[in-house]
């Protein structure tokens, strides 16, 4: 088993709700989620929006390959209603669920589709580092 940090973001709908659900899907499909964050409501960061976000952290510990579990966690944004990928498009825009993978053991790797450790996270935004610290503790 491998263990995975991830973090989650919503600012539509029920957002509270979406979080739980994109985590349901993650214990289903991905691996088991060992330990979660409190959630915490904050500004978009990157462009301007009405709509706050809410995050949360999970660690999961999963069988996946790195790239298997960003295949996973692509496929349940789709499931829970993600039109757009921002990493892909490179437009931010409000979402029903945003799920990142920021650390995956202690590998470091680089492609067009994924970065590991994921720090652009932890430097510039704020609450990244707030989310991260509660999975440590």
């Amino acid at each position: 088993m491998n263990t995975a940090t991830l973090l989650l973001g919503s600012n539509l709908k029920n957002r509270k709700k979406n979080i739980e659900t994109a985590l349901a899907f993650i214990n289903q499909e991905v691996g088991v989620v060992k330990k979660k964050s409190e959630f915490l409501e904050t500004e978009p960061v990157g462009y301007e929006s009405e709509h706050l976000y809410i995050n949360a952290g999970a660690v999961v510990e999963t069988n996946l390959s790195p790239i298997q579990l960003l295949k996973q966690v692509k496929s349940i944004e789709k499931k829970m209603g993600r039109e757009h990928d921002s990493s892909i498009s490179g437009h931010l825009e409000d979402r029903i669920i945003d799920i990142d993978i920021i650390y995956y053991e202690k590998i470091r790797y680089k492609s067009k589709k994924l970065i590991l450790p994921h720090l652009a996270h932890t430097t510039e935004r704020a609450f990244s580092k707030e989310i991260l610290r509660h999975l440590v503790e």
